[in-house]
């Protein structure tokens, strides 16, 4: 280990930036961050110096550096030409302040870290000054996967702390810990419900037998199929999970982000062939959430998009079980951009409308005078069996045969496939084409754009 990671105190303490360029000025801010009482020296200051916080809150000295000047500081960072920056380490180093020159880790007694910051919880990570690139990009990972609500858990945990220490018994309060801040009162405060997460909590140190033995479920969103589109919630809430139930649209690559060890029940439904029926799954969710457990019912695109997550929280909330939705990138968004279609465009498109395609007795009952609209997109989810039957009444219904259409298959994957063509012809596309689901159907003159906007391959 080539530095000891430590966390300085220095509220109310004074720091030295030498340097008056931008650099400088966003190390001065975060010091500021930090509470720190900043003084900058420096021949001139640029711009940055004159913008909040850093303007009201520094004192900046014109003058350049004499070693004289470190004296009666606790810390000092050097961010300006290389002759000064050596005097500043030397003269820090004298006096035992710690020092850091920027980009100069060899003049450096400690090094600035990147840092995640959900105070009072501070996560810093460092290459040791060898790549400050790849040090921010693993910040960046870890961005990802700790959510901006951990600060506000921090600080409940804070509020708390005394009183569990003086209710729950030292050898117990690991476990306790442990349950809370990632069970279900932790999502209370991810979800902004601060207020029922601190009854919760005091609730159970009222009451340790509960240690928050009641399950939950989650209603998560698994977006169009490129796990890069799932969001942070969604992805920790399956890193979590004791039960994952899942669809036949939810892709391998999401599902290998599943907590290894969670249970899989795939509850998928195709044309008349249901693994599960509708109401089975209802009360699967239920009886899971009963035995106490973690659930996420993972769902291809948005829940509440044709996903018929709806009925599922209406079934939970009936009995009490405590649930919360994530939303996830419907088919209609994910599927058109990565084909290059705007689903909406000033020049071709002043409204979108979704739209379910599922056939009933060889007919859709659809209000096909409303969708057979000028400047207006159609996306049909389910419709590949009904194309001949969507493409004949919205010609039927005033839009002209010429209409160009886009059919996307498993969109935003690696088999990612568009066909083209229009109402006119694509019936006869999809009957040569050997396209199979899952599709997605967009219609309208946005189509045309796809020729000069596509941009995966």
């Amino acid at each position: 280990m080539d530095y000891l990671p430590v966390f300085l105190d220095i509220r109310g303490q004074p720091c030295l930036v030498v340097g008056g360029d931008e650099v400088a000025a966003r190390k001065s801010a975060l010091l500021l961050r930090a509470g720190a009482q900043v003084t900058v020296h420096a021949p001139t200051f640029c711009a940055a110096f004159d913008a909040t916080p850093v303007a009201a809150r520094v004192l900046r000295r014109v003058a350049g550096f004499d070693e004289v000047d470190i004296a009666g500081f606790v810390l000092a960072i050097a961010a300006t030409d290389d002759s000064t920056n050596r005097a500043v380490a030397a003269a820090a180093r004298a006096r035992g302040i710690p020092v850091n020159v920027v980009d100069q880790p060899a003049l450096c007694s400690f090094i600035m870290p990147s840092i995640i910051d959900r105070s009072p919880l501070i996560v810093a990570v460092s290459s040791g000054g060898v790549s400050p690139v790849l040090a921010r990009l693993l910040r960046a990972r870890l961005e990802s996967l700790i959510p901006a609500g951990y600060g506000r858990l921090a600080a409940l945990a804070a509020e708390f702390r005394d009183r569990v220490k003086a209710r729950v018994q030292p050898q117990q309060r690991r476990r306790f810990w442990e349950r809370v801040l990632q069970g279900p009162i932790a999502e209370l405060v991810f979800s902004g419900r601060e207020a029922e997460a601190r009854d919760a909590l005091q609730q159970t140190l009222d009451d340790t037998r509960l240690a928050l033995s009641g399950g939950e479920v989650a209603l998560v969103g698994a977006g169009p199929g490129d796990p890069d589109l799932l969001t942070f919630r969604a992805l920790r809430l399956m890193q979590q999970a004791d039960v994952v139930v899942y669809d036949r649209l939810v892709s391998q690559p999401i599902l290998n982000l599943v907590r290894v060890d969670a249970e899989r029940i795939y509850a998928g439904k195709e044309r008349s062939m249901h693994t599960l029926p509708q109401e089975d799954i209802n009360h699967l969710l239920v009886r899971l959430a009963k035995e106490g457990k973690r659930v996420v019912r993972l769902k291809g695109g948005d829940p509440f998009i044709f996903g018929r997550g709806g009925e599922e929280i209406d079934t939970l909330a009936a009995q009490g079980i405590p649930f919360q939705v994530v939303p996830g990138i419907t088919a209609a968004s994910g599927c058109a951009s990565y084909a290059g279609i705007p689903l909406t465009h000033r020049d071709y498109s002043q409204s979108v409308v979704f739209v379910t395609g599922h056939l009933q007795d060889g007919t859709m009952n659809l209000n096909w005078p409303a969708l057979a609209q000028p400047r207006q997109t159609i996306v049909f989810y389910m419709g590949l069996l009904g194309i001949d039957v969507l493409c004949r009444n919205l010609a039927a219904h005033g839009l002209p045969a010429a209409t160009p259409v886009a059919l996307v298959q498993q969109g935003t994957t690696s088999e990612q496939r568009v066909i083209t063509g229009t109402l006119d012809t694509m019936p006869e596309l999809v009957r040569t084409s050997a396209v199979k689901a899952p599709t997605l159907i967009i219609i309208g003159e946005v189509v045309r754009l796809r020729e000069r906007l596509n941009w995966f391959k």
